[in-house]
This record gives structure tokens, C-alpha cells and sequence, in this order.
């Protein structure tokens, strides 16, 4: 317990608005976006639908939380593969009846982005395709590899040209080196040659591949529509179609479609999983099932155990909008202490809404968040989050309930302290600018203004989905962010072994 009193499209500008353009984009992200923790990006592909790419416009809708700042879609029709990627939403390009109309076909992959580092560029949205002497491949990437740069380098030296920055594109080089005679066997080859955390979604002439990292970090299901196989980072996106779920595909598994049949492969051996706990925390959406269980459930029995670990007397249970919601739901539930929508969420502000000036910076969250006068006013409330990163948004959010008349307010938070970077794929700040690497429970209670400031323990979390407590000799979950025990090694780190300033690769132009 933790508690303390290739038809693609793009934008160009010049170097002012470049410069504008990046402002906009960091101001987004801490005022308007919020202080939060944000997944690369979503995957989907379907084998074998005459609708493959409406399907998959359809499945990267459901998968819009995970990216938001491209989409992209490869199709292949018998004869051609067929290319649309773009930057920005998908509504915003896989609406429209003729851009569905030029990706024919019934084969299909998908991907939702969202960029970890530098600036958002065409030529690194997913899926990559690449010519090979046995035809062409498509693949799609979700999650990061932490030995990408070291592999990269190799292969530059070796001759190879790289069009991106990507790391998924390190999966293309590899397969086409590859001695191996079947593609399978090449993709295959290739994987075993990468470390980090993966799910990807490949596609080529005659297959749809899926896999997985060895330990199960990033989310892949397998479903069926109606015989067509599909693969998708979550349920929901199965549902918004009307698929049927089939399985998770497991840790360590690659499985391959093809009309005639489904075969399964297991080049790393069999180990136990240690899926990312962040799935059930934050990334996935609430009407997922990941592992067999209901993320909204989840997340409302962290918020139980949450409010037995750390009672406090209060008039009011008010959730930080929406990811907070669950986890409120269960500290209300748990506590007795009524819930109310003491926060009202604007849904409606858009990343170029208006130019972030200075004055507007000033407005910070309120952009985004109003309080319920009605329900604060004069009360002792208790505000209830999924997670605590850099802080910005949370001493605000504190601010603007106070400033609505509240006696108390006391923070929770739905998880244990953040304390380590990530770099498997989640957008973390560096180590340093954690607040809960930098200060005691008291400094950051101090920091974000909160009368009191509690989180849920590491075993809490645990317990709330089904465990007695973390297992330290075999985890259950990859939990690094909380604990520092990363499951995979860090190749790409700097030689000083400081985890924290382990170089990623850079988006430029």
C-alpha cells in the first residue's frame, strides 16, 4: 500500500510552421490530450472477405484509442497488393466509398499509430510493404523492439537501405536476408532475431500471419467472420463487426491463415505468459475481454481494492474523466460514499482547434475538464485516476475542484506509483521526469496540492484480478513501470547501462 497524508497523403509547412506544428503537437499533448500514457498503436487483418478493407476501416475504428495519429491499410486482390496510408484519423481517410473502391480485395491488414518519439511522417506509418524474390509483404506492428537500433545498424553496414525509421521495418530487412525457402520460415527467422515486446500482423500473397512476443506483452486475438480469419489487438474490435471470437493467440505463438486452414507454430518454446498490466490499467478499452476477463470489470475491482486499502472519510467519490471512471465506480461501491460526475469532460477539442498561445496555455486543463460546481461545492471529495505520470494534469485537476468550493480533496490513484520508463512500446516521459521517481509520497501529495494522496499497491493490483499477489520468482504480468523488472533484455541501452536514456529511434522530416 502506498499512501501519504502507397496512395498516400501528408502535410507539408514551412520551417515557422514547423515549428508551429511541433508547439501545437506538445501542447496537445500535455494540455489537451493530458498527462497520460499513450500505446504505439492497433493491428488487424482479415483473410479472405469480399468487404476485407471495409472490415478493416470498420476494426480500426474500434482500435482508434490505441493511435490517433495515422491509419493505415494494405490490400492484396489476387494480382496486386493496393496501399493507403495516412496521417490522421481513421474517419478522417477510410470513410469514403472510393477510397474502400481502390483497396480491392479480399486479404487486409490495418494499423492505427501513435508516435513514441519525434514527429509523425508518411513514410513511418504501417503496414510496410516491401518487395521480396518470392513476392510481396506486408506487415503491421504494435509494441517496440528493444534491440531495433543494434540490428539496424548491422544491416546498414550490410548494405541495407532503410526508407523509414521505423523499428518494424527491421522485420522486413530481416525476412529478406533470410535464407530460409518458405515465408513462413523467413518471418519466423526474422522474429527469433528480435527482442522487445510484438504483436504483428503480416500479410502476403496466400497468408495471413499473426504473433506474438515470447512473453505475451502487447494484446493479439484471433477471431472468425463468418469463415474469414481475423487478427485484432482487442476484442471490441470484433465486436464493432460482428466477429466471433476464437482465442487469444498465445506468448510465443505465430499462426497462419490460409484458405485452407489455420496451423500454429511455437519457435520460442513454451513459457509462461507475462502479458503488459497496463492493458487492464489504461490501453484497453473497457469492453474488451483480455484474458478471459472483463477489462471494465477490472478496473472497477481496482478501484474496490483501491478504497480498502486506503479509506479515507469523505462526502464524494468523483472520477478524473473517463479513464477513471471504473475505478471510481468500485471505491463508491466499496466504500459506501456516494459517486457523482464532479468532472465534465469536453469531448470536443480538436488538435488544431486554435493556435496554443501563451494565454491559451494558461487555460491548461480546463480546455479539456470543467467542474460540477453542484457536486463539489462545500463537499470533502476524493478524486479517483487510473495513473499518475508527470503530474501536470493532476495538480490542476486538484486546483479546479478546490476553486469549485470544495472542503477536502484527496486523491487516488488505481495503480501503484509510476517509477520506470518503458520501452516496450508505451509512450513514458524519461525516467527523470516521472514524478514518482523524483519524489516521496509526501512531495508529490505536496506537488499536486491533494490534502492526501494514496495509490493502489503492486499485490493489490494483483488481487484484483483474480491473484493472490505478484509471484516475484515468475511474475504474472509485465510490470516494469511499478517494479523496474524488465522481462526482456535492453539491447538498445546506452553503454552506461542507464535504462533510462536508452536512444530510440528518431522521426525527422
Amino acid at each position: 500500500m502506498a499512501y501519504a497524508d502507397n496512395h498516400t497523403a501528408s502535410h507539408h509547412a514551412d520551417s515557422h510552421g514547423s515549428d508551429r506544428d511541433a508547439d501545437a503537437r506538445d501542447f496537445w499533448r500535455e494540455e489537451i490530450e493530458g498527462d497520460r500514457l499513450h500505446e504505439e498503436c492497433g493491428v488487424f487483418g482479415i483473410l479472405g472477405h469480399d468487404d476485407a478493407a471495409a472490415i478493416t476501416a470498420l476494426g480500426l475504428h474500434a482500435l482508434q484509442h490505441r493511435g490517433q495519429e495515422a491509419a493505415g491499410i494494405v490490400t492484396f486482390d489476387g494480382n496486386q497488393f493496393r496501399s493507403e496510408r495516412h496521417l490522421g484519423l481513421v474517419g478522417d481517410h477510410f470513410s469514403d466509398a472510393e477510397t474502400i473502391r481502390r483497396l480491392s480485395g479480399p486479404y487486409a491488414i490495418g494499423h492505427v499509430r501513435y508516435s513514441t518519439s519525434g514527429e509523425t511522417i508518411l513514410r513511418n506509418v504501417q503496414p510496410l510493404f516491401a518487395e521480396l524474390d518470392g513476392g510481396g509483404i506486408a506487415v503491421c506492428h504494435n509494441g517496440h523492439f528493444t534491440n531495433a537500433m543494434t540490428l539496424r545498424r548491422k544491416l546498414i553496414k550490410e548494405g541495407a537501405i532503410c526508407q523509414s525509421t521505423s523499428d518494424s521495418e527491421v522485420v522486413l530487412q530481416l525476412v529478406a536476408r533470410s535464407r530460409k525457402d518458405k515465408i513462413v520460415d523467413r518471418f519466423i527467422d526474422a522474429i527469433t532475431q528480435m527482442e522487445g515486446a510484438y504483436s504483428l500482423v503480416a500479410l502476403t500473397r496466400k497468408k495471413l500471419i499473426g504473433a506474438r512476443d515470447p512473453f505475451g506483452i502487447r494484446p493479439l486475438v484471433l477471431g472468425d467472420l463468418n469463415g474469414a480469419p481475423i487478427f485484432a489487438s482487442e476484442t471490441c474490435a470484433l465486436d464493432i463487426i460482428g466477429a466471433k471470437f476464437i482465442r487469444e493467440v498465445e506468448n510465443g505463438e505465430v499462426v497462419v491463415c490460409t484458405p485452407g486452414g489455420i496451423e500454429s507454430y511455437f519457435p520460442f518454446g513454451r513459457r509462461p505468459a507475462r502479458p503488459c498490466i497496463f492493458e487492464y490499467i489504461y490501453f484497453s478499452r473497457p469492453d474488451s475481454i483480455l484474458g478471459g476477463r472483463s477489462v471494465y470489470d477490472v478496473r472497477k475491482e481496482f478501484g474496490r481494492q483501491l478504497a480498502m486499502e486506503t479509506p479515507v472519510e469523505a462526502d464524494v467519490i468523483v472520477p478524473v474523466p473517463d479513464s477513471g471512471v471504473p475505478a471510481a465506480l468500485g471505491f463508491a461501491d466499496a466504500s459506501g460514499i456516494p459517486f457523482e460526475l464532479g468532472i465534465i469532460r469536453n469531448h470536443y477539442v480538436g488538435r488544431t482547434f486554435i493556435e496554443p498561445t501563451q494565454q491559451i496555455r494558461t487555460l491548461g486543463v480546463k480546455l479539456k475538464h470543467s467542474a460540477n460546481r453542484a457536486q463539489i461545492e462545500g463537499k470533502r471529495v476524493v478524486l479517483v485516476d487510473d495513473s499518475l505520470v508527470r503530474g501536470t494534469t493532476s495538480l490542476k485537476i486538484v486546483q479546479m475542484i478546490r476553486d469549485a468550493g470544495a472542503r477536502e480533496v484527496h486523491f487516488r490513484l488505481a495503480s501503484p506509483p509510476i517509477r520506470f520508463s518503458d520501452y516496450y512500446g508505451i509512450d513514458t516521459p524519461v525516467r527523470e521526469k516521472l514524478l514518482a521517481a523524483k519524489y516521496s509520497l509526501e512531495e508529490m501529495r505536496n506537488y499536486i496540492g491533494a490534502d492526501t494522496l494514496a495509490f493502489l499497491s503492486v499485490d493489490g493490483i494483483y488481487k484484483a484480478i483474480g491473484y493472490e499477489g505478484r509471484n516475484n520468482e515468475a511474475p504474472q504480468f509485465t510490470d516494469h513501470c511499478f517494479t523496474g523488472d524488465y522481462p526482456t533484455p535492453l539491447t538498445d541501452m546506452a553503454e552506461d547501462g542507464d535504462v533510462t536514456h536508452m536512444p530510440r529511434l528518431v522521426e525527422v522530416g
